[in-house]
């Protein structure tokens, strides 16, 4: 046996054994580095507020906390606003189910030709297997509900500790990033601690703008139909319209038809053709207005970062994917060297045809073509005395 052999064994051993407990902790502690991740994006978004506060005079912690406290306010607010209204819409949908029930079943009698009544479509849904195995299900899941409600209740002041603490820390947090760098790689890391701040801050910023504009949109059409509980409904397809990318509009709209399809079944249509248009002016009019100076990426992109972002950190990631692919692109196209383009026609989508002959004459000439063949062909049969093979 090689004398090299036995270290060789044992350095493999050990190599493996370090990667084995490398993954193992990363598998318990990947919980903590996703809000990690999600407490410094959210202190990039707060990032600007806090520095304009702090060169005033006031306090980096003071400023932090006070950014904070207006956040948690204004979140509160919507959420108590929003939470009162529903809780009095729903009342309201719970009372009039019935109504509505009547209307969608004698709609169905009269379009199908069926007799269907309501009794016996509450009877059907009462002693139903799956309404019992669903009430159950819930009933035995109380704890885990509980379990759910508290840990995100602990996760999310765990984000906004590490969130406080970055935005409050941050020049220290860059300082002891920057110490242990060799100085051209420092300008390089602020510049992309820039980059960041600039291009998260904005694409909250036209996001909430977008949010407002698409909320305030879709309640003047909800209103002029007479759907009720049209405030409602508006602001659930402003914050789910934006927040998702792409295609959160249409996922936002299915709430909105549904109740619109209970007044008249034409009313879900009219919904349903202003969803599809509004998302093309928003696509193409309004989006690029308004993200031009912030997250300017292609929408593709932004749909593959969104799709790449869920399947690796699920809802979280379809949240920070655009930000970050944004900050990336900007970041990147920095150190990307570019040319003047050339003017050539196909650079625009028009192809350069070539001079000649005539469209028309080349058609007259391929129409004129069998018959010339057949001409000929006859007269060297009648000059040659027979068929040419």
């Amino acid at each position: 046996m090689p004398a090299w052999l036995p270290r060789a064994m044992v350095l493999a051993l050990a190599l493996y054994a370090c990667f084995r407990l490398g993954s193992w902790a990363f598998d318990q502690l990947i919980g903590l580095l996703i809000n990690v991740l999600i407490a410094f994006f959210l202190a990039l978004a707060i990032e600007p507020a806090v520095s304009r506060m702090s060169a005033a005079g006031m306090r980096r912690g003071l400023a932090t906390f006070l950014v904070f406290l207006a956040v948690l306010i204004a979140g509160a607010g919507f959420v108590v606003l929003l939470g009162s209204m529903l809780a009095g819409q729903i009342v309201e949908m719970v009372e009039d189910f019935p109504n509505y029930l009547d209307s969608v079943i004698n709609w169905v009698n009269q379009t199908f030709h069926t007799e269907l009544s309501r009794v016996e479509v509450q009877d059907s849904l009462l002693h139903s297997d799956w309404l019992q195995k669903y009430v159950q299900n819930s009933a035995t899941g109380v704890l885990d509900v509980s379990t759910t409600v508290l840990g995100g209740l602990f996760r999310l002041l765990t984000i906004f500790l590490f969130s406080f603490y970055f935005a409050a820390d941050g020049p220290r947090l860059r300082r002891g990033l920057c110490s242990v760098l060799p100085p051209s790689r420092q300008a390089e890391v602020l510049r992309a601690w820039e980059i960041a701040v600039a291009k998260t801050g904005g694409y909250l910023y036209s996001r909430g703008l977008m949010a407002l504009i698409s909320g305030v949109a879709h309640y003047i059409l909800l209103a002029a139909l007479g759907v009720p509980y049209a405030p409602a409904l508006a602001v659930w397809v402003g914050l789910v319209s934006q927040f998702i990318p792409t295609i959160g509009t249409y996922l936002a709209g299915a709430l909105p038809m549904l109740i619109a399809f209970t007044v008249d079944p034409w009313y879900a249509l009219w919904v349903l053709g202003f969803v599809v248009v509004y998302q093309q002016f928003e696509n193409y009019v309004l989006q690029p207005k308004l993200t031009s100076r912030t997250v300017d990426i292609h929408p593709a992109v932004a749909f593959g970062s969104v799709i790449a972002g869920t399947a690796l950190m699920g809802a979280v990631g379809a949240l920070i994917a655009i930000p970050a692919v944004a900050t990336l692109q900007a970041f990147l196209g920095a150190y990307v060297k570019r040319y003047d383009v050339t003017d050539d026609p196909r650079v625009h989508g028009q192809h350069q045809w070539r001079r000649g002959v005539p469209v028309s004459a080349r058609l007259r000439r391929l129409w004129h073509a069998p018959e010339d063949a057949g001409r000929e062909g006859a007269d060297d049969e009648s000059h040659d005395g027979g068929p040419r093979c």
